[in-house]
């Protein structure tokens, strides 16, 4: 069997779904076809996700990709979904705030001066100040904070059921499979085939696998290194109901929380928390890892805030970031391989930049060129060129 697309979007989680609803956005009237295997999403990245949205970078166009997302951020639940179901996605504008101690002091002020150059919008708080936004914290070996005030977080399911949504109401089409082959001949693209033995041809294939994106190059004979790493997070419900809303807040050895307001008026108040493990063991690990909340997590929390000793219900869970060498996107087409567009890697930070990247795949497919943002630096291509991108702004 065979059929023919304009573009296939392999992946449809939420940067492949804000690709196509971006295409239709800008115009484009040809066939989309997105190709995800897991309609449940149950092992998506950014169903799994903890929601954070900042525009604290040292990279300037990664600053600007965060800016460009948070306009459409404010009005996500009143521009996508359906006029019958609009998503709750409820982007909360709480701020992120890094916590400076002695032993972090020197390499914060450095990246905050970093992030200012970039022309993010974010400013140094004064102990006394972080005192009065936060009186339950303790702050006897806090030096500083860095806050960034317009960033935020979002309910990562409901972005991504939105965007799905959106993109479905605007005519993309997506078909549960799996792609088992790209095909190419003379240095380009020419289509795909999926397990149940479908050949779709189509000029353009776009690489929006997440975490397994690294494998789908490969079915081009390409390696670009994008490898899945376990991120664990916990939920768990606070003793009582807090009297403010916590920031996203980053404490100096890693790990760091945010408030989960209750869906409904009355229902309990609790804090997401996730803590990067760097000597994570590369690989599809799904595992929640209980034994972390006692060893690591937990002690860390209640060290900060000694008033949430007694929490509750808590619950862990995992899902993957799709980690690049240097920790930051490939974004582009592939110089060795024509209409093969890449739109991954994002560490971590995919979410929250999805709408700008799905953008710049718009203006790649249709005008052959990153026309809003230079992406050059995040090239497909640059590991192997030896030309990574460093930005300390990673947690």
């Amino acid at each position: 069997m065979s059929e023919r697309a304009d573009i296939v979007i392999v992946g449809g989680g939420v940067v492949g779904c804000s690709a196509a609803w971006h295409l239709r956005q800008d115009g484009f009237t040809g066939r989309i076809l997105v190709i995800e295997r897991d309609p449940s999403y149950q092992r998506a990245s950014s169903y799994l996700a903890m929601g954070g949205i900042r525009q604290q970078f040292c990279t300037p166009v990664t600053v600007q990709m965060v800016q460009f997302s948070v306009a459409l951020w404010k009005k996500f639940d009143q521009t996508l979904g359906t006029p019958m179901k609009r998503p709750h996605a409820w982007f909360r504008q709480r701020g992120y705030l890094f916590l400076a101690n002695g032993a972090t002091s020197t390499a914060l002020t450095k990246r905050y001066h970093e992030e200012k150059h970039a022309g993010a919008v974010v400013r140094m708080v004064a102990v006394d100040e972080l005192r009065r936004m936060l009186p339950d914290v303790m702050l006897d070996d806090i030096l500083f904070g860095v806050l960034g005030e317009e960033d935020g977080y979002a309910n990562p399911r409901e972005v991504l059921a939105g965007f799905r949504a959106g993109a479905e109401l605007a005519g993309a089409e997506f078909m549960v499979d799996e792609v088992t082959a790209i095909e190419h001949a003379q240095g380009a693209v020419t289509g795909v085939r999926v397990a149940a033995g479908t050949r779709i041809t189509a000029p353009i294939v776009v690489n929006a696998a997440g975490p397994w994106a690294g494998r789908v190059a490969a079915l081009t004979g390409l390696k670009v290194p994008v490898e899945p790493l376990r991120q664990i997070l916990f939920r768990c419900t606070l003793p009582h109901h807090w009297p403010y809303r916590f920031p996203m807040l980053i404490d100096p050895g890693g790990v760091h929380w945010r408030h989960d307001d209750a869906s409904e008026p009355g229902g309990p108040d609790k804090i997401i928390l996730a803590f990067t493990n760097w000597r994570e063991e590369i690989g599809e690990n799904f595992a929640a890892d209980e034994a972390r909340w006692q060893k690591d997590f937990y002690p860390a929390m209640v060290n900060r805030v000694p008033q949430l000793r007694d929490v509750t219900d808590v619950h862990g869970w995992s899902g993957l970031y799709e980690m690049t060498p240097d920790h930051n996107p490939v974004l582009g087409p592939h110089p060795d391989l024509s209409g093969f567009i890449f739109a991954n890697g994002f560490s971590g930070h995919g979410l929250m930049m999805s709408p700008a990247t799905g953008k710049i795949v718009s203006e790649l497919v249709r005008l052959g060129r990153s026309e809003m943002f230079d992406v050059g630096i995040f090239a497909p291509d640059r590991f192997a060129r030896g030309a990574l991108v460093h930005d300390a702004a990673t947690i």
